[in-house]
Order: structure tokens, then sequence, then C-alpha cells
């Protein structure tokens, strides 16, 4: 037997024994090395041996977990505050002028109900539980599965961790989801304000905006939803993670009461709109079905300043709050509903 195989025989059976007999982790982790490099032409890969294998389950049950729960959280929680983004989009798309049909959220909802019926305000719901459902779970799922690998050894996430994982999230979510979405949707309310409506439903309409813009016509204003998507996240799971944190004082198993994770849901989403309500009146523009008349996503940001003045750029904030901060409410509290339930039959 040459020298090389006896080696490799040694390291095999070093291997086995610490494994069932408990050698200490210095002593395994050196024959875990030695048996490694026998086993594989390639050179050792050091973070695999000194996280272990059940690391990335870890990461990856996490992550599922999250697509799994956002999802269902997603579906539940447009169907309680669609009415609000109708009217907020409404508001968004209104330009001054001759142009001008809604003087505030009151008569908007009042000239829908009139026009359209009390389901009016639920126009384009559909495209947006098509679209809310995989837009949680990406959100939710990339989330769990970045905080999971920039946590510390006591499972808590510094400051620039919560920005960075809640950005994460966000840009994951606008480039699967809400770029799609929220594209078909804006198309589809601004349709509305049309004296013929030309959408007949989600297939129809999807298939028309295909048809005459082609598929980069659902992925408008990609670039400002990117921005938009990847701030909102980041505030709101800063503060979010934040004050849970603050509550529990240090002790990361002590749980937070859900109507405490609604006030600071609330909280979070507050933040979120003072932050970007200008991107995402902007974004709401480029991707009407008016888009065409601006060049860039800068082009956009300009004329509205150049036409209609800094206030612009807060148009449907009011509407925009109380929808955001019911939706983040809701959405954490039943999310971590869903969390806690999974955490307690779904080890792992």
């Amino acid at each position: 037997m040459t020298t090389a195989k006896t080696m490799y025989y040694n390291s095999l059976i070093a291997f086995l024994f610490s494994e069932f007999h408990g050698f200490a982790r210095s002593e395994l982790e050196m024959d875990r090395t030695r048996l490694s490099t026998f086993m594989s032409p390639f050179q050792v890969r050091p973070w695999m041996i000194n996280s272990g294998a059940a690391a990335a389950p870890s990461g990856g049950s996490k992550g599922l977990k999250g697509i799994i729960a956002g999802g269902i959280t997603g579906g539940i929680e447009i169907c309680i505050t669609y009415p609000t983004e109708y009217v907020k989009t409404q508001l968004q798309l209104d330009e001054k002028g001759v142009n001008k049909r809604y003087n505030g959220i009151a008569d908007c909802v009042k000239k829908t109900i009139q026009q359209r019926g009390f389901f009016g305000l639920y126009r384009g719901l559909s495209v947006l539980i098509y679209g809310s459902i995989p837009k949680s779970a990406t959100r939710f799922g990339a989330f769990e599965f970045l905080r999971s690998n920039f946590v510390d050894s006591q499972g808590q996430l510094s400051a620039s961790g919560k920005l960075l994982c809640g950005l994460g999230a966000g840009v994951c979510e606008a480039i699967v989801a809400v770029t799609p979405m929220e594209t078909i949707k804006v198309k589809f309310i601004n349709d509305q304000r049309s004296a013929n409506p030309k959408f007949k439903g989600f297939a129809h309409g999807v298939r028309e905006i295909v048809r005459s813009e082609g598929i980069g016509g659902i992925y408008k204003g990609l670039a400002p939803t990117i921005m938009k998507q990847g701030s909102n996240q980041a505030i709101r799971f800063f503060v979010m993670e934040s004050l849970k944190d603050l509550y529990k004082g240090g002790d990361q198993k002590k749980p937070v009461p859900k109507l405490l994770v609604g006030l600071f849901g609330a909280i979070a989403g507050a933040a979120s709109v003072f932050g970007n309500t200008p991107l995402d009146v902007v974004k709401t523009r480029m991707q009407g079905l008016e888009a065409a008349k601006y060049k860039s996503t800068v082009d956009c940001a300009m004329q509205i300043l150049k036409n209609e003045g800094v206030s612009a750029f807060y148009k449907g904030t009011v509407p925009r709050l109380g929808r955001v901060c019911l939706d983040v409410a809701i959405t954490f509290m039943i999310y971590d509903s869903f969390m806690e339930i999974f955490n307690n039959i779904w080890k792992g």
C-alpha cells in the first residue's frame, strides 16, 4: 500500500473515531481538514470546514419560512388596504390645470363611487393580489436569508446590517415583483380615468400592454422602483428591528406583543412615507399611460418641479400615509404571527 493510501485510511479512521467518540472540537477540525485534502483535488475551503454543513440549511430554512409567511401575509394585507392605494394613485396621477379632476381624498372617493359604485375603489385589485403574494414573499424571504448571514453570535443585527438587509430585500422585491405589478396597476387605474376604458380585465389588460409596448411595457420605471423599494424597506426594517431591540433590552428571546408589533410597524411605515414619497410620485408618473412624454426618470422629476413645483413631489402623501401605516402595521403583525407558528412546528 502506498504512503498516500496509508495516510488516507489513517485520516478516515481518525475522522470516524472522532465522530463517534466525541473528540474535542479542535481535534475534529484537524481530522476534517486532513480528510478533505485527500477526498478532493481542490484546496481546502476553510469557510465550509469552520462553519459546518448546518450553517447553510439554517439560513435557507429561515428564508423559506419567510417566503411562505410573507406570501400569505401579502394576500391578506392587500385585500384590507387596497382602497387607500387606489385613491393615492388617482391623486398622484392628477395634474394641475384643466385636466385636474379631484379636490382631495374625499372628492376622489365620492366621484369614484358615484361613477362606478363602491367596488370602483377596488379597480385593479386583481393585479395587486397577483403581485402582492410574490412581492411579500420575496421581501421577507430575502430579508430572513440576509439576516441569517448578517447576525452576530448573539443573533443581533448591527445598525448597518439592518439597513443593508432591508435594502437588499427591497431591491429583490422591486426586480422580481414590484415593477411589473406596479406598472400594470398604474396603467389599469390610469385607463379608468379615460372616457372609454380599453382594458376589460387583468389578462386582457396585460395582453394589450405587451402587444403595444412589448415585454418592456410592464417594466417601466424599474430604476425609480428599485430606489423606492430599496429605500422603503431599508427604512422600515431598520426602524422595526431597532424598536424591537429597544423593547427586548438585549434579551432576544423576549416576545414582543402583537399589538406593539403593529404600533412599531405603523411608526416604521410613517418613516418610510416621509422618507421617499418624492420617489413614489416620480415612479407613478413613469409608469402611467402618459409616461412617453418623459425622456427619463430625471427628466420626469425636472418636469414635475418646473411645471408643478416642489409640493407636487408630496402629492398623495396623506392617503399614502394612512395606507402605508395601516399596511405595514398589519403586515408585520400577520407576518410575526405566522413566523411564530412556523418556528414552533418547523424546526431548523
